[in-house]
């Protein structure tokens, strides 16, 4: 019986790997179809092609589009895991009245839905003369509620001598956070990272609210522009290829950085 149940077990895993894997290896091996035979669904081409790559890079300017996603998505990224960090840390080392009551408040914040402080962020960034810049795109997205809370669980399990080791040592807060927690923090820092990219890498809504120049539009922006604006010329395999385009980088970034994000996701659940 044993045996058995470990067959119909692995039997259900292999399934619903299949059903998840098999949406996105069509929509690779269509972007090398020919055009006529993307709509039969087949598993394998009859001849592969590059033609709807090579159409795509002659109607847009993916290339720069690619550049400014990596920018920005980097940018935010480090600027989570600075910011988190110091947050994180003070909400699970340092004592002070409120500590609590603000935690919960984050935590609130993650419930509202971004469209609430899109019309009031956007009015902000038109004060401030941020519209078609890289700040109104990367300075928004500087304070993240998950990656505050994930630093806090992660900071809370390690041990307190370390962190008085350190200060005996004559270390400041400032450097016990990125000498002492951060080496010691690799999967949180890791996953929050991974998360965090793939977040700001797949926005689209507020780049199409503050950029407007195509100079500066991130890859998704520009994506989402050339699928339904008609320059695709409905022409699925262009739009396919595109969309492979996009989800490489944060496929191949979880392929090499997957250890660490179970890792950590296994040991920061929520507790006090």
């Amino acid at each position: 019986m044993k045996i058995i149940k470990r067959i119909l077990f692995y039997l259900f895993l292999f399934t619903g790997a299949l059903i998840f894997i098999y949406p996105f290896y069509w929509m690779v091996a269509a972007s090398f179809a020919p055009e006529n035979e993307i709509a039969n669904l087949t598993l394998l081409p009859s001849s592969f092609s590059l033609s709807s790559y090579s159409q795509m890079f002659e109607k847009i300017p993916i290339g720069r589009s690619l550049i400014n996603s990596l920018i920005v998505s980097s940018s935010v990224t480090i600027g989570v895991l600075v910011f988190g960090s110091m947050i994180g840390y003070a909400l699970s080392r340092l004592e002070f009245k409120g500590r609590n009551l603000i935690f919960y408040i984050i935590i609130f914040t993650m419930t509202l839905p971004f469209q609430i402080t899109l019309i009031p962020q956007y009015i902000i960034m038109v004060k401030f003369g941020w519209v078609d810049t890289y700040l109104a795109l990367i300075v928004p997205y500087f304070i993240n509620a998950l990656g505050i809370i994930m630093f806090r669980q992660y900071f809370k399990s390690i041990p307190q001598s370390l962190i008085d080791a350190a200060k005996l040592d004559g270390c400041s807060e400032i450097q016990i956070i990125f000498k002492i927690l951060w080496p010691n923090s690799i999967p949180a820092l890791v996953t929050i990272g991974i998360i965090t990219f793939m977040a700001s890498w797949n926005e689209v809504l507020w780049p199409l609210i503050v950029i407007r120049d195509e100079s500066l539009m991130t890859m998704p922006q520009l994506i989402t522009l050339f699928a339904v604006g008609g320059r695709a010329e409905s022409q699925l395999g262009v739009k396919l290829a595109s969309a492979v385009l996009l989800a490489l980088p944060i496929i191949i970034a979880y392929i090499f950085f997957q250890k660490y994000f179970i890792q950590s996701m296994a040991s920061s659940g929520i507790k006090e």
